[in-house]
């Protein structure tokens, strides 16, 4: 097994992300469904919800989804541009008088498509013999109609000029390079690699310069993968690469996610070559290091840039305060804004956003709502990405009432929702198995005028997937492929993660082996993701070979990496193995952060370790670091366990002062605490408390009362917790049916009991060994081991596909237990 799960050591280029979304500015008309409260009467099942959604396009859109339709999403570039004539006025310099005179005439509204030929005829017949200046006036002529947006008309001029007999003599790669970045910022860069490589076919020579054009458009439309294919062709043919190549193939590994020691060995062999990095160079080696959370690499390149000469502007100062966002370091973003302003940079949206969103990803909402008010008043206005940032941050943290709130002051400021908004709530409503809100939302979209993007279908996958759903992991997956989305790196990681929450482990490793057969390169965000899916299953040796494999080179870990590790170690019950790590963290080897202790408040509450648990609370409030919704869940869930009601009451207590929204957990938690005490009726108390808010109760919820109700022999009771719970719509588990068994058994009612095993078999659920233990053992302590035999004797006919052995098994447990 451990052959089969070590990453492979081989780095294939990502493939290309079609990330196909229509404006994303239409406004927002007061949706009234985004200002429903999560009291919503529960869902009907999901399966349905699918289909219409997927399968029927809503009439009421403004806008239909069209996968095909070029990407409208704003880029912003790292670097200064160094066209020297942005801002100014179009001169007509190196165009003749004629070509002044036909650029006119084509710039003119009412100009007829036509009449492009016989212009054009007229305008290079002085020039016939002359292919220089032929090549000078077609490439001044390009530049004029795309510097009035008339890309159509100049495409349709080069196709006439490529028609011509002998095009080849009067044809040079500006002209090359200046047609395929027009094509590029069209959409259309398969008709911009064809016109390459057909140029390349007919022995036309390429220089850099096309290469370069090629290159970036590749890159501007997120097609990665083709962009270094296309480099690492103009390296074999021989052809130099400028700065701008480099910098603009550093740019595209960082956004792959490219492993850092390849981006530097790209940055040597640039220097080898004697071209010396620049300021763009600099900023762009910075924001590489955002992907893997490189904080240090990115603050020892801040330095370099320094030393080589070159002063910090606004773009450096944001790039690093970014990366040091992204790597849950806080406090030192705002060291960096502090010496941004110092040297007089006044902060941009920008740099507000990316601090906001290091707060908020830490739960330190309490400073980023500070950040906040603190732009505002300083005059920068938050934007959609400030109250998307805040509203997902409190939705993270378990406070669905103060993520509502910012919603309904983004509306009042006038802020108009995009997709990132409602990604926010479709993960809101999913988180707490409101699919049927969920699935409202994703209809929005559509009759609001966007599409979904990437992180949409991403965001459903991941919901779906730790809701165990794995039938609607596959549905979903199918619909973002037949919508036109290529999966990329982050969907392959979505769905690793959904299968084995799914527990469908081998579905997950096939995912993955898939994902290196497409080309996708593995990032950090991978590694963590099958660290993951290997803790789920307890698989600690194989955890700690893919985390030597990291540490070896491949990738460096972080605070989530370790995360995995405990939870690996806790579900491998290697205790030992988990302590240790622990001591590691309290005593600073590894960083103590804020998802670390939180971690180690969860695993130990998992394994019932309650001092262990307590000192990792307590060091994560000590430290300044504010607990989510699930570490407070986790207190109350080995509180309520050990039957601590007022330490249980003090953590509710806690959560009510401080925002929080009980989550499923916490009252599922509750019902078992109540469960077990005296107070048993206190737990359908609890279940019909989420009733009224309009919160579906899962099967453990119903479950747990039923087991209240049995273990106190209120079986009429559990039988109408149990009618509740199947017209619910909730298909009762064998955990269900083996608490009415053994109650049953418990008080002597075996024939109640086994009317119970032939109810269950006619409805689908298989029964396991517990089942028949109950039954057995049941005769057994009331010294009826006859009747516990004749029970075993006539299995087959109560239950014709019960496991061959099953009776021998019986007998042998009544023989060792009551000889």
């Amino acid at each position: 097994m451990a052959d089969k799960l070590a990453l492979p050591l081989l780095f294939p280029c990502s493939p290309s992300s079609k990330t196909l979304s229509h404006d994303q500015n239409h406004h927002l008309s007061r949706t009234p469904f985004l200002t429903t409260s999560l009291s919503s009467p529960p869902p009907p099942p999901v399966e349905p919800l699918l289909h219409d959604v997927f399968l029927h396009q809503n009439p009421n859109s403004k806008q239909p989804m069209n996968p095909h339709a070029p990407k409208t999403r704003n880029r912003t570039r790292i670097g200064k541009s160094r066209d020297p004539n942005l801002g100014k006025p179009w001169s007509y310099h190196g165009l003749s008088p004629q070509g002044q005179q036909v650029l006119r005439s084509f710039i003119e509204p009412s100009f007829d498509s036509g009449q492009l030929d016989s212009l054009l005829s007229e305008l290079f017949e002085p020039f016939k013999d002359k292919p220089e200046s032929t090549s000078s006036e077609l490439l001044a002529l390009l530049k004029g109609l795309g510097f009035h947006k008339k890309f159509d008309l100049a495409l349709c001029a080069f196709d006439w000029f490529m028609k011509q007999n002998d095009y080849k003599s009067m044809l040079d790669n500006s002209v090359i390079a200046i047609v395929i970045s027009m094509l590029g910022k069209e959409g259309r860069v398969s008709s911009a690699a064809n016109l390459f490589n057909g140029l390349q076919e007919n022995g036309f020579s390429l220089d850099v310069y096309s290469y370069t054009s090629l290159i970036s458009a590749f890159a501007n439309s997120g097609r990665y993968r083709e962009a270094v294919n296309v480099f690492k062709k103009m390296e074999e043919e021989g052809c130099k690469p400028t700065l701008i190549t480099y910098n603009v193939i550093l740019n595209v590994f960082g956004k792959m996610g490219t492993p850092w020691n390849k981006i530097t060995s790209l940055v040597e062999k640039m220097k080898s070559d004697g071209i010396s990095p620049d300021a763009y160079t600099y900023n762009t080696l910075i924001t590489c290091c955002k992907r893997g959370s490189l904080h240090q690499e990115a603050a020892q390149v801040f330095e370099e840039m320094k030393t080589a000469g070159f002063s910090h502007d606004k773009v450096t100062y944001n790039a690093l305060l970014d990366v040091y966002g992204k790597s849950h370091r806080p406090k030192e973003a705002m060291k960096v804004l502090n010496e941004m302003e110092l040297n007089g940079f006044s902060p941009s949206i920008v740099t507000y956003n990316s601090l906001i969103s290091a707060y908020a990803r830490d739960g330190m909402l309490d400073e980023a709502m500070e950040l906040k008010n603190q732009m505002a008043e300083n005059g920068t206005k938050p934007d959609v990405f400030t109250y998307t940032t805040l509203l997902s941050g409190f939705e993270r943290a378990g406070k669905v009432e103060s993520a509502m709130n910012i919603f309904e002051e983004m509306r009042n400021a006038g802020c108009k929702p995009n997709i990132c908004t409602f990604n926010a709530f479709i993960k809101m409503y999913g988180n707490r198995g409101k699919f049927a809100d969920m699935m409202k939302i994703f209809d929005e979209i559509i009759v609001c005028g966007l599409s979904p993007d990437i992180v949409t279908w991403n965001t459903l996958l991941a919901v779906f997937g730790q809701n165990g759903m794995d039938s609607e992991v596959s549905g979903v997956f199918k619909e973002m492929k037949r919508a036109g989305f290529v999966p990329e790196r982050e969907t392959f990681n979505t769905l690793i993660s959904a299968y084995s929450r799914c527990g469908s482990f081998e579905q997950a490793m096939t995912v993955y082996r898939r994902m290196l057969e497409s080309g996708a390169t593995p990032d950090l965000s991978t590694y963590n993701t099958v660290l993951a899916a290997l803790a789920r299953g307890g698989m600690w040796e194989q955890a700690e070979k893919v985390l030597a494999e990291m540490e070896d080179g491949r990738c460096k870990p972080n605070e989530l990496t370790y995360c995995s590790l405990l939870h690996a170690y806790a579900n491998g019950k290697e205790i030992g193995l988990m302590h240790s790590l622990a001591e590691e963290v309290y005593s600073g080897v590894i960083e103590p952060r804020a998802v670390l202790l939180k971690t180690l408040v969860l695993v130990c509450s998992k394994c019932d370790l309650l001092p262990e648990a307590e000192r990792a609370f307590s060091q994560l409030k000590e430290r300044g670091f504010s607990p989510d919704i699930t570490t407070l869940n986790s207190m109350v869930s080995i509180y309520g366990r050990r039957q601590m009601v007022a330490k249980a009451n003090e953590v509710l207590d806690y959560m009510k002062e401080r925002g929080f929204t009980p989550s499923m957990a916490t009252y599922n938690s509750l019902m078992y605490m109540h469960s077990r005490s005296a107070d048993f009726a206190k737990s359908e108390e609890v279940l019909r408390e989420i009733l009224a808010k309009g919160i579906k109760p899962d099967i453990i919820s119903y479950n747990t009362v039923i087991y209240a109700y049995c273990r106190n022999t209120r079986m009429r009771d559990a039988s109408r917790i149990f009618s509740e719970m199947r017209d619910s719509g909730i298909v009762p588990d064998v955990i269900t049916y083996n608490t009415f068994i053994g109650s049953y058994a418990a008080d002597s009612m075996f024939e109640e009991a086994i009317g119970v095993v032939r109810y269950m078999i006619n409805h689908g659920c298989r029964p396991n060994q517990n089942t028949y233990n109950s039954i057995v053992d049941g005769y057994c302590k009331l010294n009826r081991k006859d009747e516990a035999k004749l029970f075993v004797q006539d299995l087959r006919n109560l239950d014709p596909h019960a496991p061959k052995d099953e009776d021998l098994r019986l007998l042998e447990r009544i023989l060792k237990k009551w000889p």
